[in-house]
């Protein structure tokens, strides 16, 4: 599997998966918290029979980069040193891999759940690298907007799982639970107070181009919804949201993304 190496020395690992019809377009996908690449099987699938070539890495502290950055799965989803800024200078080293390889290709940022708020820091930082934005179970990653609570606390009781909130498919949930490369453990436990806060952010105005945004968001979300998706529409005045689908598939974060995931779960085990 290829990798490349971080500014700390850590090893990302991540995978290619090639258009299966004439390339018109390379996506990196951003995985969210708790989880991996791996469990995107499915919407890979349905991006390279359209002719999108897919780049996907395990994260920092997750999935196989957690396994060989942390020597087990003991400390899986824990980001280690240079934390969540590292977390994101290594997504940007990965971008400039993507574009070195293809040129002529336009490049998609499609990240969900907390790899959302990873493109929205991207799209801030690097406006011009990126031809499109599709950011799936979002929301305005910011106090007030952004659920810090029991995101399971709607669907709490005895015979809880603690992961309903992730799909209305019961299938869903129980395959997350049975992925040794997962944790359902809180972003908060996970990051630390000082790395969680390093996951907030606005839209900065003035950026140097429009980027055509697509967002998506389950209508029982509890991480944000839909308000706090719209709100982020409206924030954000350097984006020009052509299509802002608050896709609300029959419950929670369902949407277009989740229905191509590789368990349907819309985001990560924990924010």
């Amino acid at each position: 599997m290829p990798e490349f190496i971080d500014a700390h020395g850590v090893a990302i690992v991540y995978d290619v998966h090639a258009a299966r019809t004439p390339a018109r377009g390379v996506v990196q996908l951003l995985h969210g918290v708790g989880e991996h690449a791996g469990r995107y099987a499915a919407l890979i699938e349905a991006l390279t029979a359209d002719g999108f070539t897919v780049y996907a890495d395990d994260h920092r502290g997750h999935g196989r980069t957690g396994l060989r950055q942390h020597g087990g799965s003991g400390k899986l989803g824990r980001l280690g040193k240079g934390g969540h800024r590292a977390a994101v200078d290594a997504l940007w080293r990965f971008t400039r891999l993507i574009r070195d390889e293809n040129p002529d290709l336009p490049l998609v940022l499609l990240g969900h759940s907390w790899g959302s708020f990873l493109a929205q820091k991207l799209v801030n930082a690097h406006p011009t690298a990126y031809d499109g934005l599709v950011l799936s179970g979002s929301a305005l990653p910011w106090p007030g907007t952004l659920n810090s609570g029991p995101l399971n606390k709607p669907w709490s009781g005895p015979d809880a799982t603690g992961v309903e909130w992730l799909s209305s498919d019961p299938a869903t949930g129980a395959a997350f639970l049975d992925d040794p490369l997962t944790t359902a453990t809180p972003m908060l436990q996970l990051f630390g107070p000082w790395n969680t806060l390093q996951v907030l952010s606005r839209p900065k105005r003035g950026l140097a181009r429009d980027i055509p945004t697509l967002m998506l968001v389950g209508s029982e979300d509890t991480v944000g919804g839909p308000k706090s998706v719209h709100r982020l529409a409206a924030v954000g005045d350097r984006l020009r949201v052509l299509r802002e689908a608050a896709q609300t598939s029959r419950r929670r974060r369902r949407g277009w993304f989740l229905a191509a995931s590789p368990r349907g779960r819309s985001r990560p085990a924990s924010l």
